[in-house]
């Protein structure tokens, strides 16, 4: 499987950074340049969304208020580093803020229940492939989902999870263990 980034002949002059010019002209407040950027990063941008909120309809709203956001802040981008990166950050924080808002992670979780939880090794994964796969992360509860998300696929550690969200370290790894138990049940069913 080959993956490519399409790269519009307009933004692709001059080498270097394939989003430096469209990035100029979205500065400048060209709306077809604005259009082109969405066009661009709305596929992965929503799948980040769809990870973090579990249902699409959420995720549209969330991909939205992400993509305005970007654009009022898009003159604090200094070049430095990945514009995807950079751009992804602005749609977690604007999923992690969206459920704070349906307080989907509850920040006062004790850590006794972490420890009754099983940590038995499920049977290994069988060939199931990435959609099935983020149909059944989806299916995790919103506060377990977001931590799974941060952790395992965005890379945060627990001390940075705890920072951004205001959960305790301890609160991020009760919640991952959580998740990953759930995760294995799931998967377990599925291959019942």
């Amino acid at each position: 499987m080959h993956l490519f980034t399409w790269v519009d002949k307009d933004d692709a002059q001059g080498g270097g950074d394939p989003y430096k010019p469209i990035l100029e002209a979205c500065r400048t407040g060209d709306r077809k340049a604005q259009k082109r950027l969405f066009d661009r990063l709305s596929p992965a941008m929503m799948s980040v969304c769809v990870r973090y909120m579990g249902d699409y309809d959420t995720a549209q709203d969330v991909l939205q208020e992400g993509f305005i956001t970007l654009f009022t802040k898009l003159d604090s981008y200094s070049g430095a580093g990945s514009f995807e990166g950079w751009a992804r950050k602005i749609f977690v924080n604007t999923a992690l803020m969206q459920l704070r808002k349906t307080d989907a992670i509850k920040l006062s979780e004790d850590i006794s229940e972490a420890r009754s939880l099983s940590s038995e090794e499920a049977t290994p994964l069988q060939r199931m492939g990435y959609r099935e796969l983020m149909k059944l992360i989806a299916m995790l509860p919103a506060d377990a989902r977001t931590v799974f998300n941060m952790y395992v696929v965005e890379g945060y550690t627990h001390k940075e999870i705890a920072e951004i969200t205001g959960m305790a370290e301890a609160t991020s790894r009760s919640k991952l263990q959580r998740a990953r138990v759930r995760l294995q049940e799931l998967i377990r069913e599925r291959n019942l």
